[in-house]
């Protein structure tokens, strides 16, 4: 069977992390629409409960990514109530607040590498031979940042990068078994995660504004959510939002060289990172 073939996911199975609020949400919401049976895992148990009420029918899991028996026993459990699993979404993601490597605090790195790293693969292993049995199909969520400079957010960035990977090896790893994966991409999304970087810090603020327009301009979760939805109906290898993002991703090999050399020349940058390191005393 190709695995380009269109996907229905009418009547199909999907679990999604990290669905009691933003894109996780928002995409249930709209696959639900469409007549998937969707369930929604979180680790907030009231948040759960809260967007489980608003899709009728809905099954709603409370689970941590970074625990590992949990994540397994949410798997057999969405299998026992349904008899299959047809696609997994693998959201559940944090945004550390900034800091450079020097100044940083390594237990905030650890904690975002626990979720956004390890947590994709607690989510995507325990689901592997359901997904086989249907030839079904696994969207890792990654980020534009898995490409961009890292400054001040390298716990995000690497752990996207790491996510990437995971994605790309899904695909070729599935293929064999009839079964696809997707990696999503997205710039900035304006959920409750930008909120806390990029308008409540500070610093946060100026990264943004150093990006500048267009990479810096902003699409909504439900945005990110149809581009998610478009992708799993496609069984798309790669799916990208906002698309002005697709000339950065496919010249990254080319641009990101010579981007970093221009960014350790600009003064801006320069502020930026002796701000972050001011922020928080260097450990010993």
């Amino acid at each position: 069977m190709s695995t380009r073939r269109p996907f229905d996911v009418r009547d199909k199975v999907v679990l999604i992390t990290g669905a009691g609020q933003g894109i996780g949400f928002a995409l249930a919401r709209k696959l639900h629409r469409a007549g998937a049976q969707v369930t929604l895992l979180d680790v907030d148990p009231t948040r759960l409960a809260g967007a489980g009420q608003k899709l009728a029918g809905a099954f709603t899991v409370t689970a941590d990514v970074t625990d590992r028996a949990a994540m397994a026993e949410a798997a057999r459990t969405v299998h026992a109530r349904h008899g299959r699993l047809d696609v997994v979404v693998a959201n559940a993601g944090v945004t550390p607040v900034p800091a450079t490597i020097r100044a940083m605090d390594l237990a905030d790195y650890d904690r975002v590498v626990a979720i956004n790293q390890i947590g994709v693969l607690n989510t995507v292993q325990p689901t592997l031979e359901s997904i086989i049995a249907t030839r079904g199909h696994v969207v890792v969520v990654s980020s534009c940042a898995a490409f961009s400079a890292g400054m001040g957010g390298s716990a995000y960035m690497s752990t996207k990068a790491a996510a990437e990977q995971i994605g790309r090896a899904l695909k070729l790893e599935l293929a064999p078994h009839g079964a696809s994966a997707g990696v999503a991409y997205f710039g900035f999304v304006d959920t409750p995660l930008a909120t806390a970087t990029l308008d409540d810090d500070a610093t946060g603020r100026r990264l943004d504004q150093l990006l500048g327009w267009p990479l810096n301009r902003r699409i909504s979760a439900e945005q990110a959510a149809a581009s998610i939805a478009r992708g799993i109906t496609r069984r798309a290898a790669t799916t990208i939002a906002p698309a002005r993002w697709l000339p950065y991703s496919l010249l990254r090999g080319v641009v990101n060289p010579l981007l970093d050399q221009v960014l350790v020349r600009d003064r801006r940058v320069v502020e930026l990172i002796r701000e972050l390191e001011r922020r928080r005393e260097p450990r010993p």
